[in-house]
């Protein structure tokens, strides 16, 4: 039997009015300790977002988002974030906020595969 490892993610929205509370999910970003993984993967529909809010900056929404990938792996160029450990990264990226990038609450689950996962999770609450 396969041994499955203890993983959270959370999904990542996009809110282009963040006073109306509606949001597109856009991304998800997983976290599994005992595999030393985290990492996020995100699609950016411009045609749902301008059906949101056609005052959405699309390309500054984008660089959040790269951003937010970069802190995810740990780039060096992801500023002094993308610099704490895994667990930091994770918990900074997903703590509740009011900005047009957040994230669902975390939920946890069990993955012989977190990048399996995290691509299956993609596919069912993205795409």
């Amino acid at each position: 039997m396969q041994e499955r490892f203890l993983f959270e993610y959370a999904v990542i929205r996009v809110m282009p009015r963040v006073e109306r509370e509606e949001f597109i999910n856009v991304g998800i970003i997983l976290f599994c300790a005992k595999k030393k993984f985290l990492q996020s993967v995100f699609i950016v529909d411009e045609n749902k977002i301008k059906a949101f809010s056609g005052k959405t900056d699309v390309d500054e929404v984008r660089a959040n988002l790269s951003a937010f990938e970069r802190i995810s792996i740990g780039a060096k160029n992801s500023g002094p974030i993308g610099q704490y450990d895994q667990a930091s990264r994770f918990r900074w990226l997903t703590a509740t906020r009011s900005t047009v990038v957040q994230c669902s609450k975390v939920h946890p689950g069990f993955s012989p595969d977190p990048y399996e996962t995290m691509v299956r999770l993609h596919q069912e609450l993205v795409l």
